[in-house]
């Protein structure tokens, strides 16, 4: 039973895809934030407390300082994911809720700020059967693409361009047929949803499960496109801290549906977190 859930966007894969390096200023904004939900582990007397890292930590070669620095700093257990560990996860708490162990094969999409899982399996927290963990993800490609505010035409067409081939590489290998089922994890998705239903604050429960077909998803890329960062921050349903994020995500999911023929995902809140958890309690 998950007892509160926090997500907090503190970008600290900023300019990694530049510099190779997580600035000082992006470190100690997660550790500003860490310090915060230090109170709240606190206080609910948590027996394990675990930190995970991923894409942006992966990626620069200050990340395993960074770690070091964690454990020490707050004395956590904190550890880098891999790029598989990271995809396998995400399949386990995305499937976690499947009782049915039957469940035909699901594709899994969870896209990050430096990295986008992919994940094929056949349901029911099953092991993955196919997994990528893609360079590609929010922050890195707004940065690498989206110069513009709002973007120009030209801006969006490479980035699509550079969403689709990457993906269509790193599945030459995934078997894309019988797919029944796609999920979709992580910010992106749920803010898709949220901003479909246009409420200021939807319930987590209203945002679990709703269907996103690739028309809606494709009818909110032009109109968010569109705004600026300003503008899209006015949006009801989308978080100002992603407002900067949206446009490249709803891009990435785009082309990672076109790639497998997928025409709905269901959105889940059930996402790495989830499966990190799981693991915990298990181990």
């Amino acid at each position: 039973m998950e007892l509160r859930r926090e997500s907090t966007v503190t970008s600290l894969g900023s300019g990694v895809d530049l510099t190779g390096s997580l600035s000082a200023e992006a470190m100690e904004r997660t550790c500003a934030v860490i310090a915060e939900y230090r109170e709240i582990w606190t206080a609910m007397d948590a027996r394990k407390v675990l930190a995970s890292a991923t894409s942006a930590v992966r990626d620069a070669d200050n990340g395993e300082a960074f770690v070091a620095e964690i454990r020490e700093r707050f004395d956590l257990d904190a550890r880098i994911l891999s790029g598989n560990e990271e995809a396998k996860l995400v399949f386990r708490g995305a499937t976690a809720e499947d009782t049915d162990a039957g469940v035909e094969r699901t594709l899994v999409v969870d896209i990050g700020g430096g990295s986008t899982e992919i994940v094929i399996g056949a349901g029911a927290g099953a092991d993955a059967g196919f997994h990528t963990s893609l360079q590609a993800g929010v922050l890195r490609h707004s940065e690498r693409h989206l110069i513009s505010d709002p973007p120009n035409p030209e801006e969006l067409e490479n980035l699509a361009n550079e969403i689709f081939s990457t993906v269509q590489t790193a599945t030459e290998q995934a078997d894309s047929g019988g797919i029944a089922r796609a999920i979709a994890v992580a910010g992106t998705p749920a803010a898709l949803a949220a901003i479909e239903r246009g409420e200021p604050n939807p319930d987590r429960a209203d945002i679990h499960g709703a269907l996103l077909g690739l028309e809606t998803i494709q009818r909110s890329l032009s109109r968010l496109s569109a705004m600026s960062h300003a503008e899209r921050a006015e949006v009801p349903g989308l978080r100002a801290d992603r407002a900067p994020f949206i446009v490249a995500g709803t891009v990435i999911l785009i082309q990672i549906m076109r790639a497998f023929g997928v025409e709905e995902v269901e959105v889940s809140e059930s996402d790495l977190m989830h499966g990190l958890a799981l693991e915990a309690f298990a181990s």
